[in-house]
């Protein structure tokens, strides 16, 4: 018996959603070079310690990531190549092997392609911002 229908006198409205999330976005602050370097100004970093800046948060995801595989018993899946295969056809494979049905399924993991900045210093204005690296 379904819980819904057990308990059908005390359920006002159900709440559904969609089967499957792909989280993904850019911070609008920082898409650019100017952008980035106007954030890091603001915020009192300077342009040449961004590795230090940028290590803890990258951390920060990374192991909240790890540690919501780890609760829920999966393995992340690094994709190296891109169009390698279809994501759909693995889930449907890891579907079909697990029998899951709810909950979450697999993680993905993958680098995408992005613009890349290179702090860079002008001796003859004496400004230091980032550009995009070519």
């Amino acid at each position: 018996m379904l819980l819904t229908d057990k308990y059908a006198d005390k359920i006002y409205g159900i709440i559904t959603c969609y089967d499957r999330m792909i989280i993904q976005g850019y911070i609008p602050s920082w898409s650019h070079a100017d952008a980035m370097t106007a954030y890091m100004k603001a915020n009192g970093i300077r342009i040449f310690d961004y590795p230090d800046f940028s290590k803890p948060l990258t951390e920060q995801v990374r192991h909240n990531a790890e540690r919501i595989a780890s609760e829920n018993g999966i393995e992340i899946e690094f994709i190296r190549k891109l169009h390698a295969f279809r994501k759909d056809d693995r889930i449907q494979k890891l579907l079909s092997e697990t029998g899951k049905t709810e909950g979450l399924v697999h993680i993905f993991s993958a680098m995408e392609c992005c613009n890349t900045y290179r702090p860079w210093h002008d001796k003859a204005t004496g400004k230091t911002s980032y550009y995009v690296k070519p």
